[in-house]
């Protein structure tokens, strides 16, 4: 097994707690936060080094808003233009998934074309935060469209991609096109490691973990557990694609920018993390047609928006038969979608060379044409 696989099996073990759970159940887990002490207080969390110029417009207790884009000169004689909202995961990973580094960076090819251009960072969940549902981030994820001025398009990734599409059901006229990529919209199409584990294992084992964790999906022990604190350059340099030598003094850059961010977990509010695993990965309901978003059923046959739909060929989270599924859900005539499958994993297709280069400029054209 070459590095690169090495690194990505034990990625997809970290990602999210059940792939630990799942190996082991309840003892193990109660063996492992025993040792770890999750009741210790967790360590002041760094501020996070953007790879592009940004600033805070809105401030919100579990999100920050941050625009891309600069800000049009009174008089300029720009045209209006629909902002583009990009929805970051909400899972282990903070929002710099998509702006890593320099030559690796989302933002920065969506940036390249020009208008306004946001980014929804989801913060690592704090104590007073722990049961805050799936409800309370699309509430948030309401008021920041609000600031933008009342619409937008979406590029919604991985779980930022099945919230996107689920506020699109709820409030369609707020969402203009919808770009979402490596997002587990059906779990139950085409199964990967992770949505058959996540459907596998007892939620009694999920709601143990969540307990322990003192009301946390805890990133912090999952990461400690799984020893993933310093990658080589070697299974960084792979999982990035990049064309810069290894040696290089811009490749070192690139690498110390991966690790500050790996090595800064978020945790998540036991609330929302035990809700995703029921009705998204067991009830699967947001492809039933039952999944409930702000007191309304959030029915994806009412989504006639243009959609642009992106998958890993080799994604271990999301299969691209769980993100294609989407194109059968929808209303949204045929000829109104566009499906790319990129070579990779599920990190390339947010950070790789080859997704940067290949389908995210045709996505940025497709959002501002």
């Amino acid at each position: 097994m070459s590095r690169k696989d090495d690194f990505e099996s034990e990625w997809k073990n970290l990602f999210w707690p059940s792939y630990f759970a799942a190996e082991a159940g309840l003892t193990f887990a109660r063996n492992m936060f025993a040792a770890f002490n999750p009741r210790q207080t967790p360590p002041a969390r760094p501020q996070p080094v953007w790879a592009s110029p940004n600033e805070i417009v809105l401030r919100l207790g579990a999100a920050r808003l941050r625009r891309f884009s600069p800000v049009p000169k009174p008089g300029s004689g720009r045209k209006e233009e629909t902002p583009i909202l990009v929805c970051a995961p909400l899972a282990l990973h903070d929002a710099r998934v998509a702006d890593l580094c320099e030559g690796h960076s989302l933002m920065a090819r969506l940036a390249a074309g020009g208008g306004p251009l946001y980014l929804v960072e989801w913060l690592s969940a704090e104590k007073n935060q722990i049961f805050r549902g799936i409800d309370d981030y699309l509430a948030d994820l309401n008021v920041m469209v609000d600031e933008i001025g009342g619409a937008c398009h979406f590029v919604g990734l991985c779980q930022g991609g099945w919230l996107s599409l689920a506020y699109a059901a709820r409030f369609p006229a707020k969402a203009r096109k919808l770009a979402i990529a490596a997002a587990p919209i059906d779990t139950q199409a085409g199964d990967s490691p992770f949505s058959a584990l996540a459907r596998s294992t007892p939620m009694e084992t999920y709601a143990e973990l969540v307990r322990l964790g003192d009301g946390f999906a805890r990133g912090a022990h999952a990461q400690r557990f799984w020893g993933l604190t310093a990658q080589s350059d070697e299974q960084i340099h792979a999982l990035l694609d990049s064309a810069l030598p290894i040696e290089s003094e811009a490749f070192r850059a690139c690498a110390a920018m991966f690790r500050a961010w790996s090595e800064s977990p978020l945790d998540l509010p036991g609330a929302f993390y035990l809700e995703v695993v029921e009705k998204l990965y067991k009830r699967d309901e947001l492809a039933r047609g039952e999944f409930v978003a702000l007191g309304k059923k959030a029915d994806l046959g009412a989504v006639r928006n243009p959609l642009f739909l992106i998958g890993a060929r080799d994604d271990e989270i999301a299969t691209p038969q769980q993100t294609l599924a989407c194109s059968q859900l929808v209303g949204t005539p045929k000829k109104e979608i566009r499906e790319r499958i990129v070579p990779g994993s599920h990190l390339s297709l947010f950070f790789g060379n080859q997704a940067l280069t290949r389908v995210w400029p045709e996505v940025a054209a497709w959002l501002r044409n």
